[in-house]
């Protein structure tokens, strides 16, 4: 009986001892031809992961390169429907058309002539790009009291109201929940025909505003050019269904990346300043 509770105890001490070796936290050596061979292997991860970084960045680049992005035009309306998910629908296609246009058109004779008073907050303005502010503010109030037309700041799919960014305005009309989005621009006298770009929409996940199905339109504000006593003297009001677009690819750096500790090789500025500071 003794010998079988000896050869119990052994199994079980012989049993507990494999579980501790195979379940137990492995322990590097702390040889030195050990360490050494570790951080050369580490070392080894790492560019490998670097080089691969680098190979797929190339291939991108020349990629963008084949697709000739910046001679290629797009439909505003398919960029749009394909980052949102959502319907871009031409005005005339709506029975609020009429109903949401003539609200605009009434809304911008008041602000026409209150934006070209001599007391107007627009004249003085340094930059006439400024002014595209108070027509935003202006269409913003006026919209929201007319019988049956709401406007708003869009919220992104984040939540919040947002002012940068495209579209400016939501404006829904009440008696069929029609959403329309407005975004205000001001252009020089003569310019129409330019081929400067004045209209940009760049796609953002978290901020894209565009919420809805939805007409959009855009309210081209003309001004006479006149520095710090500016005109406007009419506007375009238009459907950008029928708007094409294209893609500028370009590689962007700010200051604080270019100036880098790193990255720079000779500093000479007076005072010993060096003004990012």
């Amino acid at each position: 009986m003794m010998k079988r509770t000896m050869q119990v105890v052994f199994g079980l001490v012989g049993l507990a001892l494999i579980i501790f070796v195979l379940t137990r936290e492995p322990k590097t050596p702390s040889l030195p031809r050990w360490e050494s061979q570790k951080e050369l292997l580490d070392d080894a991860v790492d560019k490998a992961k670097e080089n691969q970084k680098r190979s797929a960045d190339e291939e991108l680049v020349k990629g963008l390169l084949k697709e000739d992005l910046s001679d290629r035009d797009f439909d505003f309306a398919l960029v749009a429907e394909a980052v949102s998910g959502k319907k871009v629908i031409p005005a005339e296609s709506r029975k609020s058309g009429e109903r949401v246009l003539s609200a605009i058109s009434d809304v911008m004779s008041g602000l026409l002539v209150e934006l070209n008073a001599d007391d107007s907050p627009v004249k003085g303005l340094r930059r006439i790009n400024e002014g595209s502010r108070f027509f935003e503010d202006g269409l913003l109030e006026r919209l929201n009291t007319l019988d049956g037309i709401s406007c708003e700041i869009p919220h992104t799919r984040e939540g919040s109201a947002q002012r940068s960014g495209y579209p400016d305005l939501k404006i829904t009309d009440e008696a069929t929940g029609d959403i329309y989005y407005l975004d205000p621009k001001l252009m020089e006298r003569g310019s129409a025909a330019s081929s400067l770009r004045t209209f940009y929409f760049e796609p953002k996940d978290r901020t894209l505003k565009i919420l809805d199905d939805a007409t959009h339109l855009l309210i081209g504000i003309e001004h006479d050019g006149n520095d710090g006593d500016w005109e406007f003297l009419g506007y375009r009001l238009v459907d950008l269904s029928k708007l094409k677009v294209r893609l500028k690819a370009e590689f962007q750096a700010s200051n604080r990346d270019m100036y880098t500790e790193t990255s720079v090789l000779e500093l000479k500025i007076k005072d010993g300043e060096d003004g990012g500071k």
